[in-house]
């Protein structure tokens, strides 16, 4: 199934979208469990309740505005570095010069901030004198349904609830001026998500395909079946000694065609617009716009 979180009639729900992707059913949650989106039905699900009914007529889906379907993650959004070994390689001269090059040791692991998280269509604020080197990095993240500590590999993708796009913005002058990526991947507006959250026993997150494209021009193109670290090792490694919970998410990586790759960098200015698509999941596209804040 997909779910959704969008904004119809003033009002925020959560609701079932359709084979065709073309309606929205609602469904019945209180005012307190819709402010929290999808998560509130991740963690009724993980409690053993059943799926709550649709309540309401459906609607169609260019009649409301999508939200992110997590619109606040209850933590930190887990992302995983250059996990794709193309990407390595573009970005081993740049951002990667002074560290270890062999990307298979372990994963790179950070977070972005649950603020940073907006819609799969809101715009991205530029942050005004801050950052000139404004990049995008198109990604699957995985959903946890199902919470743990020291999860194994064999068992890890029984802990997934589903799947959804991102697009992990990151502002690379400010990445590369601290030890630590958290401030230039935590910006406001830096982690579009979306449209929905497909569960896991409609895609296989292991065998999909990431594409990415800025002003209509294709620029990323890889197969999750290329990551460096698989999904379920990402899991493992993200829950040792660390307890996962319903609702976490894990950004798996960005294939190569990054801005900071190409020859000479090409990085996002005012207007431009980034589609990331994902089959199975379905894409998310956001202009980028000046911060006058």
């Amino acid at each position: 199934m997909k779910l959704a979180t969008y904004l119809a009639n003033g009002q925020r729900h959560v609701g079932l979208v359709d084979t065709d992707r073309q309606q929205v059913t609602p469904i019945a949650l209180s005012p307190q469990q819709t402010s929290r989106g999808v998560l509130s039905v991740i963690e009724l699900l993980a409690a053993g309740h059943p799926l709550p009914a649709t309540s309401g007529a459906a609607m169609a889906l260019d009649a409301v505005q999508l939200d992110a379907p997590l619109p606040l993650p209850r933590r930190n959004v887990w992302c995983v570095g250059r996990n794709y070994r193309a990407h390595a390689a573009e970005l081993s001269g740049s951002v990667f010069k002074n560290n270890d090059n062999d990307p298979s040791r372990w994963p790179i692991v950070f977070t972005k901030v649950p603020e940073c998280v907006v819609g799969p269509y809101d715009e991205v604020l530029i942050p005004a004198g801050v950052s000139s080197q404004i990049d995008y990095e198109a990604e699957l993240a995985v959903v946890i349904g199902k919470g743990g500590k020291n999860i194994t590999p064999a068992a890890a993708l029984d802990h997934v609830f589903g799947y959804t796009v991102v697009n992990d913005v990151t502002a690379r002058d400010v990445q590369m001026r601290h030890q630590q990526w958290d401030m230039g991947k935590s910006f406001d507006t830096f982690c579009p998500m979306g449209p929905w959250v497909v569960t896991a026993d409609e895609l296989d997150g292991t065998r999909t395909r990431v594409r990415c494209w800025v002003n209509d021009e294709l620029r990323q193109d890889g197969l999750t079946t290329d990551l460096i670290f698989d999904i379920p090792t990402l899991i493992a490694t993200c829950s040792r000694g660390i307890t996962l919970y319903p609702g976490d998410i894990i950004a798996t990586g960005t294939p190569a065609g990054v801005g900071m790759g190409m020859t000479p960098p090409t990085y996002l200015r005012q207007g431009d617009r980034v589609r990331v698509e994902i089959d199975g999941i379905g894409a998310i596209e956001n202009r980028f716009v000046g911060d006058a804040a």
